[in-house]
């Protein structure tokens, strides 16, 4: 039997912990499977003395991760740590120039300077593996990297945060406000004491940013996707999806477009009867559309320790099963320094179209107002229906425009027009509709 893998973990939290929980629980199958023992010998967390449920006792401590990254007495470093630059980084670097394998969950780390880490991975003939970074437990990185030789995918797209997966189940479900919802969300331990993060779009962008890049072999460009969190989504906008037969999800998207790559986080309208309208709750989904296979839907556990760990644990265990001599793959399916430049695509037509919410003055020409500033604008409608919500002063009345296919330009313009005639109570508001399968 080939010798120990030497495992150290920076980072002893919710994952930290489960992971090294995973590999005492499930040793000796994970020997079986994989020719070798893992054996955790360095770890390294801001606090000793707490008790987190697991034996160290046979592993060294080290204050400083970067330390353990560069130590002798491990092989692999797994930086569970956290954050985009400080100790994540630093530690990561270090242990890549030192020639250890890296096995990450941190996606903004990964976002902000994964092609800078996977050149060096590459230089120094080491594995940076980064399934946890994306989606959990889903093996969407394995499966774009690995499994998919030989297609080409023209677009990826999918439910990447389960936090406002939650939220927006449960308003739909329940009839809760978002402020109720996401207070509760945190109260589970869903969403942070402070969720800006995920309910405005941000975790979602880096997770995409990394699988556009792996689809399109162009550098990863987290800061620049259309973005739109789900904070303005409201009781409104959830009936009136399901009155049309739709649900709100928020989705992202990268295609690949006659003129780049399209990029874009943003609350989707998709039809009730398509399989991504059935995922629910903190539960995550990614489509993958190619020539070759057509379109692919991995779903599973999106967040939470156990399904972090799962992938942590599986990209250990790939490390485990590789032998001395033998030549990786590269980090994003393609070597780092050919990774295209990103080019930002124009935002094309939208294929599935726009809702459009308005709470206008109950008077006389407001409706025909609407649908003149829509003509004006080449805005072709399925669809305009006035009624009153409940609720709603008599003085006030709700439009639902749903349009044919049309430009963002075209959408943004018209919904300027219809502001700046004062028709307005507030400010409108505008969902794509995606015909997802």
């Amino acid at each position: 039997m080939a010798e120990a893998l030497r495992i150290g973990i920076a980072g002893l939290g919710t994952v930290g912990a489960a992971v090294v929980r995973v590999l005492t629980e499930k040793g000796s199958e994970l020997t079986r499977q994989c020719g070798r023992d893992i054996v955790v010998t360095g770890v390294s967390a801001r606090d000793r003395k707490r008790d987190r449920g697991i034996d160290l006792s046979g592993a060294e401590w080290f204050d400083d991760p970067a330390k353990l990254a560069k130590s002798p007495t491990i092989d692999v470093f797994v930086e569970l740590i956290g954050g985009e630059d400080g100790p994540a980084r630093t530690a990561v670097k270090a242990a890549l120039e030192a020639g250890k394998h890296v096995v990450t969950a941190n996606k903004a780390l990964l976002a902000r300077h994964g092609v800078s880490l996977a050149e060096s991975a590459e230089k120094h003939g080491v594995l940076l593996n980064y399934e946890a970074a994306v989606a959990g437990g889903i093996p969407v990185i394995k499966t774009m990297r690995e499994a998919m030789a030989g297609n080409d995918v023209t677009r990826v797209f999918g439910i990447l945060n389960g936090t406002c997966n939650y939220i927006l189940t449960r308003m739909e479900a329940e009839g809760l406000s978002f402020a109720d919802c996401l207070t509760e969300a945190q109260r589970l331990g869903y969403a942070e004491a402070d969720p800006t993060f995920d309910i405005e779009g941000q975790d979602t962008a880096h997770k995409l940013a990394i699988l556009s890049s792996l689809a399109f072999g162009h550098r990863i460009a987290a800061n620049d996707i259309y973005l739109e969190g789900i904070s303005n989504i409201s009781q409104a906008d959830i009936r009136a999806a399901a009155e049309l037969g739709f649900r709100i999800k928020l989705l992202g998207v990268a295609q690949r477009t006659e003129s780049g790559v399209e990029q874009r986080v943003h609350p989707t309208m998709v039809p009730t009867a398509s399989v991504i309208a059935q995922v629910h709750g903190v539960t995550n989904a990614v489509a993958i559309e190619t020539d070759i296979l057509g379109e692919l839907l991995l779903s599973g556990p999106g967040a939470g320790g156990s399904a972090t760990a799962s992938a942590v644990v599986g990209d250990i265990a790939d490390i485990a099963k590789s032998r001395p001599g033998f030549q990786h793959g590269p980090v994003f399916g393609r070597p780092a320094k050919q990774l295209a430049p990103y080019k930002r695509a124009r935002m094309r037509a939208h294929e599935g179209g726009y809702f459009i919410r308005f709470t206008v003055h109950d008077r006389a020409g407001v409706f025909a107002a609407i649908a003149k500033r829509m003509a004006d604008n080449d805005i072709s409608l399925e669809s305009i229906v006035q009624h009153a919500t409940e609720g709603q002063p008599a003085s006030e009345k709700t439009v639902i425009l749903v349009t044919h296919e049309t430009t963002e330009a075209a959408v943004r313009k018209a919904v300027d027009g219809v502001t700046r005639d004062g028709h307005l109570v507030d400010k409108a508001q505008v969902i794509r509709i995606e015909r997802a399968a």
